[in-house]
């Protein structure tokens, strides 16, 4: 069963402001761990984040070498065609969150970009190393 155009439409939206979200933490994630390290912040230990924040940047990188787009991108372009949309044909936060998002580039550019991106990360969790606690100051 498929859902309304504008359902679809609206959860087109809804997904591209995840991949927002996701984008936000993987780059965030990394940056955070090395000013908390620097700020002492005993919370930028923490494994469970640390572990999320490096699967994610591993799995992306993975995923260009493979020559596969992420699935939330997939998700959002099969939702806008069941809503009758083209991919620019959007919202307008739609459409400026897609002009931040997805950008015009050889895909070796971004295999190149999220594979440095993913071994900056792993060489972050050897220097601001996690642990299963924050570490007590």
């Amino acid at each position: 069963m498929n859902p309304s155009p504008t359902i679809a439409a609206l959860l087109a939206d809804t997904l591209l402001v995840l991949h927002l979200a996701v984008i936000a933490f993987v780059l965030l994630g990394l940056a955070l761990a090395w000013i908390g390290w620097w700020r002492r912040w005993p919370w930028v230990h923490r494994r469970s984040w640390r572990s999320l924040h490096l699967a994610m940047c591993v799995w992306i990188a993975l995923q260009t070498w493979l020559g596969q787009l992420c699935p939330l991108t997939i998700w959002e372009q099969e939702l806008r065609r069941l809503a009758g949309q083209a991919t620019h044909d959007q919202s307008f936060i739609g459409h400026w969150l897609s002009r931040l998002i997805y950008w015009d580039a050889p895909w070796w550019a971004f295999t190149l970009i999220y594979t440095v991106f993913a071994l900056i990360v792993v060489a972050t969790w050897v220097a601001v190393r996690p642990t299963g606690r924050p570490p007590s100051s």
